[in-house]
């Protein structure tokens, strides 16, 4: 017989694995048809659980569509974060760069259901954008104003910097169809990276 921190324990787990199973299963079906066209129906049947049992972990469909967005931005901020001050200039946004063209083609659904939540105007996350995500932006743009006072990159607009990194990379994303029928499908990732990083580089290296 299980001791009861082993029960504990064991119950735990189960938790987080269904809860992890529900959040993927609701970021397909959010990104599909959006928070109002979505049912907790639909997420229940996609991850195998029955809906009481869902709502178990989750007592609404806003619940549940607030904790994909919470965790689609804590994935993609983490990059962002470890941006260094100490670091070569370049490299750092080289590596955030890449990082951020790697998590659209790997979850191109979680960049599509942000950009739609945005476009209806953060309804449900327009309190994280004016609070920790603003908090998280003024903080490294500070640390490019100072790599531009030490002269260490070209001067540039820190925050029009940022967007510009969100607005490239998360395009492949948010619109894979339009890329797919101009550059044919599935475009080649290592010739996509190397363009973007060219372009969003060049005109900051010193001379």
């Amino acid at each position: 017989m299980l001791k009861p921190q082993a029960k504990i324990a064991a119950k735990t787990r189960i938790q987080a694995e269904n809860q992890d199973l529900i959040l993927k299963s609701a970021l397909e079906v959010f990104s599909t048809f959006g928070f109002r066209g979505a049912t907790v129906d639909q997420i229940a049947t996609r991850c195998g659980l029955s809906k009481p049992n869902l709502l178990y972990y989750f007592r609404r469909k806003q619940d549940i569509y607030v904790a994909v967005l919470e965790r689609t931005l804590s994935e993609w901020l983490e990059p962002l974060r470890h941006m260094k001050e100490d670091g070569d200039p370049l490299t750092e946004l080289r590596r955030y760069i890449i990082l951020k063209l790697d998590m659209s083609q790997a979850n191109p659904a979680a960049s599509r259901l942000f950009a739609n939540e945005i476009l209806h105007g953060a309804p449900h996350i327009g309190q994280f954008l004016k609070g920790p995500l603003k908090k998280l932006v003024d903080e490294k743009a500070r640390v490019i104003d100072t790599w531009v006072l030490q002269k260490r990159i070209q001067a540039v607009d820190a925050r029009h910097l940022i967007f510009a990194i969100w607005a490239v990379t998360q395009h492949y994303a948010d619109f894979s169809t339009q890329v797919d029928a101009l550059l044919g499908p599935r475009p080649q990732h290592d010739q996509t990276q190397s363009a973007v990083l060219d372009i969003l580089l060049r005109g900051l290296r010193m001379p």
